[in-house]
């Protein structure tokens, strides 16, 4: 059974919290007695995750949505209230990642890349930075990317997207330092997730690589030779929702074994 812990009575948001670093997020954050929603498009999946968390003691409620559609998100957050009341953790997880050689990319490929990883972060904070204000208390975390602090070959969409998420993570903790709600980002390097797997893939696909191949080439990017845990990135946002953390925002938190310094 859970006890009462640092964010005991605080309603969290997680986004993309079916699988991966989301659910890992999710389950750390009811560690610490928040109440969740989880949001995704996957149903299934997302009550999953809520029949472990509840089965661990924590209050969760499942909300599906695509946080790229405007009405979905206004649906799923109005959804949340109801059923939890004021948002007061916020952590923009959901994205996707696709590669391609830049004269590849197609105007699609980009707007989808911006759509999930961009304007998705944008949709969701815009419905909880006003409530945040006036009770005088919040966390925004973003989960960007190392990507969005450097370069990748192939990958000039998702880059560009993961940069947009770190400015709009500075611009936001600027304008709201005096009110008491902070803005954070964390920047995983590559993490072991079906994202990865689905990274590695793509390689193999394109360049007729061997999966073992493509696999020891991305986690080379690591100083430490390994991939990310997922629960070590789910630490790294927690640590930002706690009270604690009041003098800390605007930052990107890089976990990536030295990647970035």
């Amino acid at each position: 059974m859970i006890q009462p812990r640092p964010l005991h009575g605080r309603h969290a948001v997680v986004t993309g919290a079916s699988r991966g670093i989301g659910a890992a997020i999710a389950r750390r954050l009811a560690e610490l007695g928040a109440s969740l929603s989880l949001v995704a498009r996957d149903r299934e999946r997302l009550e999953q995750r809520r029949e472990e968390l509840v089965a661990l003691g924590a209050a969760a409620e499942v909300v599906p949505a695509d946080v790229t559609v405007p009405e979905d998100v206004e649906r799923a957050f109005d959804r949340a209230r109801r059923v939890h009341g004021p948002v007061q953790v916020l952590v923009n997880n959901a994205g996707a990642a696709d590669s391609s050689a830049f004269h590849r990319t197609a105007l699609e490929q980009w707007d989808r890349m911006l759509a999930a990883n961009l304007t998705s972060t944008f949709l969701c904070t815009r419905q909880v930075v006003e409530e945040m204000v006036k009770a005088g208390w919040g966390r925004v975390v973003n989960v960007a990317s190392t990507a969005g602090l450097r370069g990748y070959p192939y990958s000039a969409a998702y880059c560009a997207a993961k940069h947009g998420v770190v400015g709009l993570t500075r611009a936001l903790a600027v304008e709201l330092a005096r009110t008491g709600v902070t803005v954070n980002a964390v920047c995983p390097g590559f993490v072991d997730t079906d994202l990865f797997r689905e990274a590695v893939e793509r390689v193999v696909r394109a360049t007729g690589r061997s999966a073992e191949s493509a696999r020891e080439e991305l986690v080379r990017y690591n100083p430490q030779g390994r991939l990310v845990r997922p629960e070590e990135v789910a630490d790294a946002v927690a640590w930002l929702c706690l009270p604690g953390s009041a003098s800390v925002t605007g930052q990107c938190l890089v976990v990536a074994g030295g990647e970035v310094m």
